[in-house]
């Protein structure tokens, strides 16, 4: 029986005094891409920052492949296999393409022994020409659409088991949201287990396998994404859709 990527159970996450999400639980089977949908406000990024040890939360149960994970710093959790692409894409901006490539290089995760090939920088730029074209240039000087695929390859460089997507497609051209569609796509296809964070519903159902909407910091519904796909008043209760 194949072990989920993620599970999470009863996660408690707190900004200062502030009580942010309530008894979260879900979890991302291997090779799968979780959707996380809410409204703004809803919790996803928060849910995110937990998962990666940015912010401060308590869990009865925490595990990446089996592995517990709780409690760990965003140091140890990368390096056991979970890599973040951050809303506003944080690149460098004073480094160059191949500069904030090879920062994040790293061979498999630990324990990884998933038959999927390493990303190197040849096969970045094997997969994402248009970096190699501009990998002497600045970061900072690049578009929109390009800095969120350097992001996105930058997160690949890490060797992930695990990928968190937050919000990817903010802020960007239509026809540049549809070729961040391609490499999700892709990436769900090599079989990388993933966790989605999109405002943008449709490119979200388009991609996702399951689906987990917060409301309030609290699960509202969670299930196959076939769940709310035709489900115009449960999109239109939970996300202000239709």
């Amino acid at each position: 029986m194949a072990t989920d990527a993620l599970v999470l159970d009863g996660l408690d996450s707190f900004y200062g005094d502030s009580h942010v999400l309530h008894d979260v639980s879900f979890s991302v089977g291997a090779g799968r891409v979780l959707g996380l949908l809410g409204r703004n406000g809803a919790g996803k990024s928060t849910c995110i920052g937990s998962i990666i040890g940015f912010v401060r939360s308590r869990a009865r149960d925490m595990r990446l492949f089996g592995e517990p994970i709780a409690g760990l710093s965003p140091e140890a959790l990368s390096y056991k296999g979970i890599g973040l692409v951050p809303q506003g894409r944080r690149i460098f901006p004073t480094l160059t393409v191949r500069e904030n490539l090879t920062v994040a290089a790293r061979t498999s995760a630990q324990g990884q022994g998933d038959g999927r090939p390493g990303w190197t920088l040849r096969h970045v730029y094997e997969a994402f020409p248009r970096l190699k074209e501009r990998e002497k240039q600045f970061a900072g000087s690049l578009s929109g659409g390009e800095q969120q695929m350097l992001a996105i390859c930058r997160a690949l460089m890490t060797n992930p088991r695990l990928l968190l997507l937050d919000e990817p497609s903010e802020g960007l051209a239509p026809q540049i949201i549809q070729e961040v569609a391609r490499v999700l796509v892709d990436l769900k296809r090599s079989g990388l287990a993933i966790v989605l964070v999109e405002q943008n519903t449709a490119l979200a159902t388009d991609i996702a396998d399951d689906v987990v909407i917060l409301n309030s910091g609290r699960v509202a519904h969670s299930g196959p994404v076939s769940t709310i796909r035709s489900n115009e008043q449960l999109l239109e209760k939970l996300l202000g859709i239709y």
